[in-house]
């Protein structure tokens, strides 16, 4: 009997789990994006441990991360602000074209034997610029694809895919690397970008006539930062936000000196480090997704950010294996759950006429602050040890996070 119970239930919370994805433009987006993910994070995953072969220092690794992420920092208030004057699928159509000729170039640069630090710097760095415009447009896209009533659910299914991607491209990048060399793991990311830029091109967007703006892009975005200003829920989540950018997530700059110089591994290592961190994200993803309406974002949001640093703090003290794999899983579940409920507390929030800049701010927030987050922990495990560098970066994110909730009586009032 209760097995026949559990068998009715379960058709439906899986129909529940993904139920965005009725929507045909989130179909196809979500079927085009997942593929083109697993392409970059195996980029990724082969570039930082291609930066730590050529050059053997944690601190250049921070350099690489503070290059690729300056644009970001720079000019991501300004693709928002193109992201609510112009149509967001032709903006992700320019950004995905331009990320994949960048990889199909680092991909000849290394199978020509010519790739050095300095190349990989230059390449982060126009990455970065096509980030800047990606990341608001790809944020305020989501509400194009769905209804109001499924937003939650698609913003979880956005976790779902990038943290799947996360389990299997690093461990596929591993595997490619030892086996192929960095190149291929490149040019298989060049290949993937042709999946989400045919989804783009297949989906059937109403047309919406924005608003013509009158005024200049800079006045744009001057009203877009006062209205963010003044909305004290959004400036409170931004902050959690930020420092979620600036101390959770640094670690990942230096996973591969860690990898080498802690436990002694390789590329393996390195691409296996990533893939469990991924996995930990991936089953808190999918529990959120299947949980429909979320009410106690809030709880979550706090449950989160408390975890994450106590997950940090025991992944520093570790040297096997074994312990890194189990604590890095926590601590990516744990920031998941911190960042998806930040990200939909604030879409939630946000007016449809300042959503694309208000995006900007969030891409701002937690993409354009990394970089000085990657600088600071690179140079620390450089001049200290990978150790000190990770729980420096746990007890500054606690830290930043008590702060913030004590000044900011708003997060008491969210439901």
């Amino acid at each position: 009997m209760v097995i026949h119970h559990a068998k009715r239930m379960l058709p439906g919370k899986v129909k529940e789990t993904f139920r965005a994805l009725k929507h045909r433009n989130y179909r196809l987006w979500f079927i085009g994006q997942s593929l083109s993910l697993f392409g970059t994070w195996m980029q990724l995953t082969a570039l930082g441990f291609l930066v730590f072969e050529l050059t053997h220092s944690p601190a250049y690794l921070g350099l690489v991360g503070f290059a690729g992420g300056i644009p970001v920092l720079l000019l991501t208030p300004f693709g928002g602000v193109v992201a609510d004057r112009i149509s967001r699928r032709r903006i992700l159509l320019a950004t995905q074209i331009s990320m994949m000729m960048l990889a199909f170039f680092l991909a000849g640069l290394t199978f020509a034997g010519m790739a050095e630090p300095w190349h990989i710097m230059i390449l982060a760095f126009l990455l970065g610029i096509a980030n800047a415009f990606d990341a608001p447009a790809r944020q305020a896209f989501v509400v194009e694809m769905v209804s109001r009533e499924d937003l939650t659910n698609a913003i979880s299914l956005n976790g779902t895919m990038i943290n799947l991607a996360l389990v299997a491209g690093p461990a596929l990048a591993g595997i490619a690397y030892a086996a192929a060399g960095p190149g291929w793991c490149f040019v298989l990311n060049a290949i993937s970008f042709i999946a989400v830029i045919i989804a783009l091109l297949l989906m059937r967007i109403p047309s919406t006539v924005r608003p013509a703006s009158r005024a200049s892009a800079l006045a744009d975005l001057r009203e877009g930062f006062n209205y963010t200003r003044s909305n004290s829920t959004a400036v409170s989540i931004l902050a959690l936000i930020a420092m979620t950018s600036l101390f959770g997530m640094a670690f990942l700059t230096i996973i591969p000196a860690w990898a080498v110089n802690i436990l002694g591994g390789d590329a393996g290592t390195n691409g296996l480090l990533q893939a469990v961190r991924g996995a930990g994200a991936l089953v808190v993803a999918l529990w959120v997704a299947s949980h429909g309406e979320i009410r106690s974002k809030m709880k979550l949001l706090a449950l989160g950010a408390a975890a994450t640093p106590l997950a940090l703090i025991a992944f520093a003290s570790t040297r096997s294996l074994e312990l890194s794999l189990l604590f890095i899983f926590i601590s990516g579940g744990a920031n998941l759950v911190m960042v998806n409920m930040a990200f939909n507390l604030l879409q939630n929030v946000t007016s449809d006429r300042f959503r694309g800049r208000v995006m900007g701010i969030n891409s701002l927030a937690f993409f354009g602050l990394q970089p000085i987050g990657a600088l600071w922990i690179g140079l620390f495990a450089e001049y200290l040890s990978e150790p000190s560098a990770i729980l420096a970066s746990a007890l500054l994110f606690f830290l930043g996070i008590v702060l913030v909730w004590r000044l900011s009586p708003a997060l008491g009032r969210i439901e």
